[in-house]
């Protein structure tokens, strides 16, 4: 089934302590903004049709460094996970709870991966759109990589979903169901954990 025409919600999960870095990375320079703000323009500038911020941790400090951005775009939606302590999945719930009604797919994208840019969501929306699987995803070395994307089919499932594994159990119950998507496109998956991380992204992002 040919679903090119279809919108596709995308929800990026910004929700966590960042416990491993010592400090909310989701406010962290990056570029000429923050790192969430790197996450967010890629989406915005992809073909996207509405993008779901999930906040939790320090969300009321990062919504004002996002403020004016996020209230010039109606495409925008801004939700406060209440859960967030619960792990990942409540993120995902949470965002999914903001589109479920108006879209039968969505894209799940990660606050801390910022050079998933918007050449490789558009590549990705385009392969799995055109197929017939519940599931797209990135393929890397070992496997799936992100973005990831799921059809109305699984919402129920993700809607199950508990801790801080994200929609992982889900990519492995429906491993032979996943339209894997090979970059053909620059892609880096670099995501920022610690405080090495965010100076080897840095140093990335000067040759990006």
């Amino acid at each position: 089934m040919d679903r090119k025409g279809e919108p596709v919600a995308g929800i990026i999960l910004a929700a966590g302590r960042s416990k491993r870095m010592g400090s909310t990375k989701q406010l962290l320079p990056f570029s000429d903004g923050i790192l969430l703000g790197q996450v967010m323009e890629a989406a915005l500038k992809a073909r996207l049709s509405r993008v779901v911020l999930v906040l939790g941790h320090e969300a009321e400090a990062i919504k004002a460094a996002l403020k004016e951005r996020t209230d010039a775009c109606p495409r925008v939606t801004v939700v406060v996970n209440p859960h967030f302590d619960r792990g990942m999945s409540s993120s995902i719930i949470a965002g999914l709870s903001a589109v479920e009604e108006t879209h039968d797919h969505v894209m799940i994208l990660l606050a801390d991966m910022p050079f998933i840019g918007t050449q490789v969501i558009n590549l990705l929306l385009e392969r799995y759109l055109a197929s017939d699987m519940p599931i797209g995803a990135i393929q890397v070395p070992e496997g799936t990589g992100h973005p990831v994307v799921f059809s109305r089919a699984l919402y129920p499932e993700l809607r199950q979903l508990e801790g801080d594994a994200g929609a992982r159990r889900i990519v492995e119950k429906y491993s032979q169901r996943i339209c894997l998507v090979r970059p053909t496109v620059p892609y880096n998956n670099t995501d920022i954990d610690t405080a090495a991380d965010y100076t080897k992204a840095c140093g990335i992002l000067d040759k990006w």
